[in-house]
């Protein structure tokens, strides 16, 4: 990976905090939403949110989760809120009305397709709960999405996960996420775990979805902003930025503004 040695965490963390603060000011909103999974992204979103000052909610809504994502969540939340008196949590268990909601579906052959539209259905639900949560209380919804998941490879579910206010970590590569987590004094639990998003109801990780991992994507996309020559490229970086094309190309429809039929009057 190319390094970056100009972040600065302490930096990032004070202008984020500030523009949080400055937006739902603006918003005149009372405070933020945020989903907890027990990752390193909505972990370091939630802990900017806390150091705004403002009311800030953190939701779980476990699905038929893995425990050891559960009780990263827990020790994360525990954490803020002996931290900071404006956090609080609330848990709303999806996993009866994911099993209703399933249950109301027809079934497909195609195990595939089927995998990804239930994993992409839970990233739903959870939108539409943390809406219900920042409707009730008059809130911002804080997305948790990093540069490389949102710009990179679009590795998000559209109106899931990807549906949100603001995004206050978006313009960070995972890597500085990680440093930045570091820095704000993320459970060490969450700083070491591997990275996933916990949609199917298994241990895969994100590198497993993904082929490659987040500081080979990192790599990628900052290689195509450099405009290096791919003739320099060793064997498998060549297969990484294959990787990184194939899903920054196939997943434009999330990253780009919803097209629209303009109508010759």
């Amino acid at each position: 990976m190319l390094p970056n040695n100009s972040f600065s965490a302490e930096n990032a963390s004070n202008q984020i905090v500030s523009w949080l603060k400055n937006y739902a000011l603006e918003a005149k909103s009372s405070g933020f939403v945020v989903g907890v999974s027990g990752g390193i992204d909505s972990a370091v979103t939630s802990t900017l949110c806390a150091l705004t000052g403002l009311d800030v909610l953190c939701v779980t809504m476990p699905i038929h989760q893995a425990e050891s994502h559960v009780s990263r969540a827990y020790e994360h939340i525990k954490h803020l809120q002996n931290r900071f008196p404006n956090v609080q949590h609330h848990e709303a268990n999806l996993t009866p009305l994911f099993d209703t909601f399933t249950a109301q579906l027809p079934s497909s052959s195609n195990s595939d397709k089927l995998q990804l539209a239930l994993a992409n259905t839970r990233a739903r639900l959870r939108m539409t709960t943390l809406y219900y949560f920042a409707g009730i209380h008059g809130r911002l919804v804080a997305g948790t999405g990093n540069k490389i998941e949102d710009f990179g490879v679009g590795f998000y579910t559209k109106y899931g996960d990807g549906g949100v206010d603001l995004s206050p970590i978006a313009d960070l590569m995972k890597s500085e996420v990680f440093a930045l987590g570091a820095h704000l004094g993320v459970p060490q639990s969450i700083l070491t775990a591997a990275p996933t998003d916990g949609l199917f109801g298994d241990d895969r990780s994100d590198e497993d979805q993904l082929g490659a991992t987040y500081d080979e994507l990192e790599w990628a996309m900052t290689a195509i902003e450099m405009q290096l020559s791919s003739a320099d490229f060793t064997a498998r970086q060549q297969e990484v930025m294959a990787i990184y094309s194939r899903l920054h190309r196939v997943n434009q429809h999330k990253m780009i503004a919803i097209p629209v039929c303009k109508i010759d009057r």
